[in-house]
């Protein structure tokens, strides 16, 4: 059975690997393993060692932490976790998309957003 810790971590790999465009090969050619075991972390299938996540929060520049962030210290259920926006991968598409467009661009667009949100 899946521990919904190491479901939260892994979906948190797969955010920031997609966040910054990487697939599963390149993550595990850099941590050194198979792009197999990069997917049963990304699933929760297999518990990610403290060794492994460090170089992998290291690979994708990111600190340990990151990878336990919006965890509750509470009790969480599988559906709770499933239902996180993280795991939208178009959401994850949208939300890298936006980063790439410049700075003033992006400011408008937000704000854009916001109104359009906030009129509906």
């Amino acid at each position: 059975m899946k521990h919904p810790v190491d479901v939260h971590v892994g979906k948190r790999i797969r955010h920031r690997r997609w966040m910054i465009g990487m697939t599963q090969q390149q993550l595990a050619d850099r941590v050194g393993i198979k792009f197999q075991q990069i997917q049963k972390y990304e699933t929760g299938m297999n518990r990610v060692s403290a060794s492994r996540l460090w170089d992998i929060a290291d690979t994708m520049e990111v600190p340990i932490s990151f990878f336990f962030e919006g965890l509750d210290t509470g009790n969480r259920t599988d559906a709770e976790i499933e239902g996180d926006l993280l795991a939208d991968k178009e959401a994850l598409l949208l939300i890298r998309s936006y980063y790439a467009i410049p700075e003033a661009q992006r400011r408008r667009l937000f704000d854009l957003a916001k109104v359009l949100s906030d009129a509906a």
